[in-house]
Formats: structure tokens, C-alpha cells, sequence
């Protein structure tokens, strides 16, 4: 049997927590940047965590199952 190989696209976008949480970045922060609100702009720029009925799919794709 092969190794089970990380996709790549995957692994740039989220990373594991000391706890096994995943770490992931907030959505639309790619651009129209002007409309938004310094608050919201501001707010979007923490990391979030990725909701428990995806963990186990992500983990799959980051070679971690």
C-alpha cells in the first residue's frame, strides 16, 4: 500500500493546534476590501477554528486518519 500523500492545498490553509483543533483563516478578505468596515476588516483578520462535523474530512485530506 502506498503513502498516503497531504494535499497541498490543504495543508496551506490549515494547521493543527497543540489541543488538535484546526486553525483556519476567515473568508473575504481577498479583495473589494473598500466597502467593508475598518471593524469588520479588523475582526477578519483573526483565525478561526474549523466547525467539528468538518475535522474529520480535513483530516483525511491533511494525511492525519
Amino acid at each position: 500500500m502506498p503513502k498516503m500523500k497531504t494535499k497541498r492545498a490543504a495543508a496551506k490553509r490549515f494547521k493543527l493546534t497543540g489541543s488538535g483543533r484546526l486553525k483556519r483563516r476567515r473568508s473575504m478578505m481577498g479583495h473589494f476590501l473598500t466597502k467593508k468596515a475598518s471593524k469588520r476588516k479588523r475582526q477578519l483578520r483573526k483565525t478561526g477554528f474549523v466547525a467539528k462535523a468538518d475535522e474529520k474530512r480535513i483530516l483525511r485530506v491533511l494525511g492525519r486518519a
